[in-house]
Order: C-alpha cells, then structure tokens, then sequence
C-alpha cells in the first residue's frame, strides 16, 4: 500500500508539472516538506525544471532535513542528490550546503558489508563549490583538493574536473602535480591529462605525451586526451607512439585517438593503413567510422574496403553498430 500511495503522488506531481507556473509553486512546496525521499526527489527535479527560484528557501530546508538519520530517510542520497542539483541549477551560491555535501559519508549495508552512497553527492557538491563567488580562489582550490583522498575514484575524478573548471595556473599546477606523484585510476589521471590541456592549451600537448609510453590505462587516457584537443599538433605524438608500440590493445586506442582528432593528416594515415592491408586495417576501419565521421569519408572507405571480405565485415558492423 505505500509504495502505492508513493506511485500516486509522484504520478500527481508530474501532473502538477502541466498547470501555468503560478500554480505549481505551492504543489511544489508542499512536496519538498514530504519524508518520503522519492517525493522530495521527484519534486525537486521539477522545480529545477520549472526554473523556481522563490523556492530555494524550501530546497534548503529539505536538503538539510535528509541529513537526519540519512540512511533511513534518505537511502541512496537521492533527495539529497536532486535537492543539491537543482540548487546548483537555479543559481544558489552560497557554499555552507556544498561544503556540507562534500564531506557526507553514508555508509548503507550491503551484502558483505557496507558501501558509501554519497559518492554522487559529493561530486555535484565539488562543481557547484566553483561558482561560489565567497569562495577565494585559494579557499576554493584548498576544498577541492581535499577530494583528492577520498575512497571513490569517482569523486577524485571530479575533483579534477572541477579544478580544471578553476581555470588558474594554480588550478593547472595542482592537476600536473597529481599527474606526476599519484598512482590513482586511469580516470582521475586521464580528468588531470585534460583538465591541463584546457587550461594551458597546446603548449601542454608535450607534457601529455611523456604519459604514452607505459601503453596501460592510463596511457589509454592520455591518448584520448590528446585526440580531444583536435589540435594538429597533436596527430605527431600519437604517430609516434603508434610507430613504436608493443601491445596490439594499445595501438588501437592509438588509432581511435588519431581518428578523433578529425585531422586530415591523421585521416590519410588511417586510410593508408587499410589500403595496404596491414596488420591494423580492420582496427582503423573501426576507428574511423566511430569517430563520427562525414558522409564522404564514409563513401571512401566504402570504396576502399571493396572486395576485401574481411574489412568489409568489419565496415559492416561497425556501421550497424553505430546505426544502434
């Protein structure tokens, strides 16, 4: 019956939703004050949707409300999870609630165990902290990299993008400095590759590629970073690094990374790779139909891969894949 009567109010808020906006104000209200989590989640999506400013003073109150007892009225941060984003949404940069989010731990029994489930939490909480205009920049960069020790390598990641999101010198060194000392998962190492490449520009394209040579994850990353700067100057390193590589695994990431810079250059290098039929055409049919390519380079390869049964399957699936 109350996972019934909980489908009900949902069905009538998302009903709400229709009425002119003066009419969903109160509705939305009186959602926000609701204990079920689902409710308030629900409600709070809706007035982000809504663009309802005048309500943030009822986004605050409930926000702070599933802090009590959370793993009971809040399992899974999902209230909290939506009541931080729509305050972000709608423009709400004080930062007390934030920095509250950012040091949340909710630790929900699991089988063998306990997990912490506010490891989303925490991740919207370090974006939001950047557009707090109370925050100094040394303030700011000083919470930031507090999220650099915490257990998710989901949450360090975001971290590091939300440095990058900084923008500073600082900001850069601080990301640089990770990079270099840290053994961490290849998706905090691969936030900081990216986050100096938006931050510095070209001029960091050689830093990144020291990265290339141990052809792990982390190099993977690397690769990929340096392919989304769709800079010229980055088709070199990753030439090189495809003439000298060892492991069949890491050369085709080399290939998707040379796709998708969208060079020319790199283009000709792919193509050249099926037109001889080496040991990497199918691989580099694959790279290039995945980077999104244009319809005349499609044509090309279609032309190219004529009369080769085995790069024709490959050009076949992979455009039926992508047709998926």
């Amino acid at each position: 019956m109350a996972k019934k009567r909980m489908e009900e109010e949902l069905e009538a808020l998302d009903a709400v939703a229709l009425l002119p906006a003066q009419q969903r104000i109160e509705p939305f209200r009186a959602a926000l004050s609701h204990r079920n989590n689902f409710v308030a989640a629900r409600a709070a999506k809706l007035v982000e949707l809504a663009s309802l400013p005048m309500l943030v003073p009822e986004l605050l109150t409930a926000y702070g409300r599933f802090f009590k007892d959370p793993v009971k009225t809040d399992p899974q941060c999902w209230a909290k999870n939506a009541l931080v984003h729509a305050l972000d949404a709608l423009d709400y940069h004080e930062a007390e609630p934030y920095l509250r989010g950012l040091a949340h731990r909710q630790l929900e029994p699991v089988w063998g165990g306990q997990s912490d489930t506010a490891s989303t939490l925490r991740s919207h909480c370090l974006f939001a902290l950047v557009s707090c205009r109370e925050l100094s920049e040394t303030s700011l960069l000083r919470h930031l990299v507090t999220a650099f020790a915490d257990d998710i390598p989901t949450v360090r990641a975001a971290a590091a993008r939300a440095i990058a999101q900084v923008g500073s010198d600082a900001a850069s060194l601080l990301l640089r400095l990770r990079a270099e000392v840290a053994k961490d998962e290849a998706e905090v190492l691969g936030a900081c590759y990216s986050g100096v490449l938006g931050i510095e520009g070209h001029s960091a394209i050689g830093w990144v590629t020291r990265f290339l040579e141990k052809e792990d994850d982390a190099a993977a990353e690397a690769a990929l970073a340096l392919a989304g700067t769709r800079a010229p100057e980055s088709v070199a390193p990753l030439r090189a690094s495809f003439d000298r590589v060892g492991d069949p695994w890491f050369a085709s990431v080399l290939l998707s990374g040379l796709a998708l810079t969208r060079q020319p250059e790199a283009l000709l290098f792919l193509l050249g790779q099926i037109e001889s039929e080496s040991y990497y055409a199918e691989q580099s049919v694959e790279a290039i139909l995945r980077a999104s390519p244009s319809q005349e380079t499609v044509d090309r390869l279609a032309k190219l891969v004529e009369g080769n049964p085995r790069l024709q399957r490959a050009f076949e699936r992979e455009r039926t894949s992508s047709a998926g």
